[in-house]
């Protein structure tokens, strides 16, 4: 009678099984299941410490690959790095009903079934750190989204493929494939933390602290700046301003909505009627957050200080872009929806603001363009809808479109439309010199012939 577990599919002649293994064969077998190989091992379930040892060495290893995505001096976040760990428990639940009598085994082969999908995404998530991501992934929406699912698929299969060698029914397996699918999507969705984080110095980047002081803070600042806005002025079309800046991880976007406000207050006679709407921890005690709710309360208190038949709003936004036409959004541990087109067209609309300039500074974000598009307003696009642009980064003092068309063009003259112009081929040579190589950004404009009057009027007034 043989003494060794068969956990082949098939009726072919086996090798001989071993009789029992160490950490490392354990962890040699998990391997092999990652690889969609068939593990051998023994009917000896894995001791206690096996299982702990194999899951720690497993964790060891992507977190020093987690390591590399940082570049330069990293802190480590030990809570972001716990909160996941729930799913291990969850797991372990769902194996052990699935297979009662080889969880263990399940769980110590898990471990090291795990590890090449997960080498292979920090692999990624590394190059892309570093700036040696292929330019196909940002060229192509298609790919970059293919390779996330099968990276997916090469995750999850493996864990399934397990059960069902381990003796698990269909129906079980069915469930378990169907239980790892959530509990994993799950983790990704809600804990977007990760373990390292920049540091900008030797010393700790400042990080938002949500206490009840911050709250309280951040409520009486939004409704102050709101109530100190500048009233509208009889007989003159005032420009009035919203700069919205929501991703907090790169001050980049800060200095943007810092630059284009100013801009707006020196250029277009816009001081004291501009809102500036940013998520970044060192402005907790001087700027509201930007989030939509706040931008939808903004937009409302500017309908209601301006003449919203005869005035101008311009909205100026800051962000990384995706290929899905949001605007990305982070200010860990603040929860922040991701802003849309659509989102923001309803909000303009609502509160009757007629005439509308609106730039929209972030990759893909010619995606915007088609929904705020109408003919009292000018919308202006850092690229069009199937590119990126550039100077999001961690280094960068503007971005190439803030900084061609608010830093320099707008300084020249009142005219979004020749500024527009004059900025695009600097852009265009920024981007080859800086060796950009997933093809031109090609910024977009549309121009509403009702707004065309607007903007004339106002450009001869400000250049008396």
């Amino acid at each position: 009678m043989d003494e060794h577990n068969d956990i082949s599919d098939g009726a072919e002649p086996q090798a001989a099984q071993p009789s029992r293994l160490g950490l490392g064969g354990w962890l040699v077998q998990g391997l092999r299941a990652g690889l969609f190989m068939k593990p051998r091992m023994p009917a000896v379930q894995p001791a206690p410490w096996q299982l702990l040892g194999a899951t720690a060495l497993a964790a060891a290893i992507m977190l020093g690959l987690e390591r590399l995505e940082v570049v330069g001096p990293a802190g480590f976040d030990l809570v972001a790095w716990l909160a996941p760990w729930w799913t291990l428990a969850a797991v372990a639940l769902l194996v052990w009903w699935a297979l009662p009598g080889s969880a263990p085994a399940w769980l110590t082969l898990w471990a090291g079934a795990g590890l090449p999908a997960g080498v292979a995404s920090a692999g990624l998530a590394v190059a892309s750190a570093h700036g040696a991501l292929p330019a196909a992934f940002s060229a192509s929406p298609w790919l970059a989204w293919g390779v996330y699912w099968a990276l997916w698929a090469w995750l999850l299969g493996p864990g399934v493929l397990l059960a069902r060698r381990l003796g698990a029914t269909p129906a079980r397996t069915a469930v378990v494939a169907l239980a790892l699918a959530g509990i994993y999507g799950l983790t990704a969705w809600q804990f977007e933390a990760r373990p390292w984080y920049a540091l900008e110095s030797p010393d700790d980047r400042p990080r938002l602290v949500l206490s009840q002081e911050t709250f309280e803070a951040q409520q009486a600042l939004l409704q102050d700046r709101l109530a100190a806005l500048a009233p509208q002025r009889a007989g003159v079309a005032d420009v009035y301003g919203l700069v919205y800046a929501p991703y907090a991880d790169e001050d980049v976007f800060l200095r943007e909505s810092s630059m284009v406000a100013g801009v707006l207050g020196e250029r277009f006679d816009a001081a004291g009627r501009t809102v500036q709407l940013v998520n970044h921890a060192s402005t907790t005690q001087t700027h509201a957050f930007a989030t939509p709710l706040n931008l939808e309360r903004a937009i409302d208190a500017l309908a209601q200080r301006m003449d919203r038949e005869a005035d101008v709003l311009v909205v100026y936004l800051t962000s990384h872009g995706a290929s899905n036409f949001r605007l990305a959004a982070r200010h860990w541990p603040l929860e922040v929806q991701w802003l849309t087109p659509q989102r923001l067209r309803q909000a303009l609309d609502r509160a009757g603001i007629r005439h509308r300039v609106i730039a929209v500074s972030a990759c893909y974000s010619g995606g915007w363009l088609e929904p705020l598009a109408d003919a009292h307003t000018l919308v202006m696009t850092a690229a069009d809808a199937t590119h990126t642009s550039y100077g999001c980064g961690r280094l960068s003092e503007l971005t190439f479109f803030g900084r061609a068309l608010f830093d320099e063009q707008l300084r020249k003259t009142h005219s979004f439309e020749q500024a527009f112009a004059a900025a695009v081929p600097v852009i265009r040579q920024r981007e080859m010199d800086a060796g950009k190589d997933d093809g031109f950004s090609n910024p977009q404009i549309s121009v509403g012939e009702g707004i065309r009057p607007v903007l004339k009027a106002l450009e001869e007034r400000l250049g008396r």
